[in-house]
């Protein structure tokens, strides 16, 4: 059997991320000290405007991820859910909602938003969410809509969406007190895709044979291109990570200790249990060597010659956004491109557009690849909807019929 080994913990790189994103949130704890605004925005949201604008991001469902992978979960989604908050609710949106009264999280709360800034193109209760914050901090909300592609082209979407993009610029410098420049604007563009392109170079450094980082990994460098994207400290800490991940590769070195099987990972990560998840796959030679998560932050492009009519079609034809064909194409795209022998899919309690369709992507992309795939039920934030026996169970059974291809 392959034992964990995971390189990845000794990186001078881990370091770094510490230490970026302590600064990020401290800067924003101490903002009204220094002039600065703070905007919370959701993680499909336009921050190249923000960054541009000299404006604070702060990312509730990054936030939520942090709390879920602390285990605080629970507890303050019962805060959330004793206001009368349904269960059924995103526990993004629960936790949030039990963070800004109580003040309670690994961080001590989220600083008190100057503005909303909402995009939609994630899922509706973004919406809701919001709309709920918005009236508990007495502060404005601005909201990009950008319709759901149901069929394929999107040009009158792009259209719609673009037309917003000149009518949401005017709302965020009223809210802000600050003037927004094209100039500056289109710099921050640039190096957002310049980020973007080292993200999508780290993560295809997966596509080495062993793998020298997993997607568990992944899961925890993603977030300085959702949260700083567009800024200098971005591109140092990813060409730096680069570096040291291409040198295990060079090495031959796996992030599991003996790689024998390779998978690919739909939905957002189980927080609160992926350490255990990591060693359970581990323990069975297997590596999630790619996810269609973090990939969703691998492929935009903002054109300074057409800023807004790139920086539409980014945000229009994010993942989520996207048809079911369109995710089944992905999902086959990931799995061919990373020569994957089978594909973890995780029904999210949670995310219902990430989760709604699951069962027909997970028997089409088997029909069009021959390769198994294995549904874990569970919650991204939330352990009490998860079981380590009924998953461990799933797993092992999975992995046999793995081996049994093979």
């Amino acid at each position: 059997m392959a034992t964990e080994i995971n390189h990845i913990k000794d990186l001078t790189s881990n370091v770094a991320l510490r230490k970026l994103m302590k600064n990020y949130y401290l800067k924003a704890k101490l903002a009204k000290y220094m002039f600065k605004k703070v905007a919370w925005i959701t993680s499909g949201g336009p921050v190249e405007l923000l960054i541009a604008m000299g404006i604070i991001p702060i990312y509730p469902e990054n936030h939520g991820a942090m709390i879920g992978a602390q285990k605080m979960g629970p507890e303050l989604a019962d805060v959330a859910e004793n206001l009368g908050y349904s269960r059924d609710l995103c526990s993004y949106f629960r936790v949030d909602v039990g963070q800004a009264i109580t003040k309670k999280s690994p961080v001590k709360g989220l600083p008190k938003p100057d503005f909303l800034l909402c995009c939609n193109n994630i899922c509706g209760t973004v919406l809701k969410w919001y709309e709920v914050q918005a009236r508990y901090y007495n502060v404005p909300l601005i909201v990009l809509d950008t319709p759901y592609n149901y069929d394929g082209p999107i040009d009158t979407i792009l259209d719609y969406v673009e037309a917003q993009f000149k009518e949401i610029i005017p709302q965020i410098e009223k809210a802000s007190g600050r003037r927004f420049s094209e100039k500056k604007f289109i710099e921050v563009g640039e190096k957002a895709n310049e980020g973007i392109k080292l993200w999508n170079e780290i993560l295809s450094i997966g596509e080495h044979i062993p793998a020298p980082l997993s997607c568990f990994d992944a899961f925890i460098y993603l977030a300085p291109i959702v949260t700083l994207r567009g800024t200098d400290e971005v591109l140092v800490y990813y060409k730096n990570l680069k570096r040291e991940l291409q040198m295990l590769a060079d090495k031959n070195i796996s992030v599991i200790g003996e790689e024998k099987y390779r998978l690919v990972w739909d939905n957002l990560p189980i927080w609160y249990k992926m350490r255990r998840l990591s060693k359970t796959f581990a323990l069975q030679g297997a590596c999630l060597v790619a996810d269609t998560y973090t990939n969703a932050w691998a492929d935009n492009d903002i054109n300074a010659d057409k800023p807004y009519e790139s920086m539409a079609r980014a945000y229009a034809a994010a993942y989520l956004n996207r048809n079911t064909e369109q995710k089944i194409e992905i999902m086959i795209k990931l799995i061919k491109r990373f020569k994957a022998d089978g594909f973890v899919m995780h029904s999210n309690r949670s995310c219902k557009p990430y989760s709604f369709g699951q069962l027909d992507i997970k028997d089409e992309v088997t029909r069009r690849t021959g390769l198994p795939g294995l549904m874990l039920e569970a919650d991204m934030c939330d352990p009490r909807s998860y079981s380590d026996e009924q998953v461990e169970t799933r797993v092992q059974a999975f992995m046999e019929t793995i081996r049994e291809r093979k």
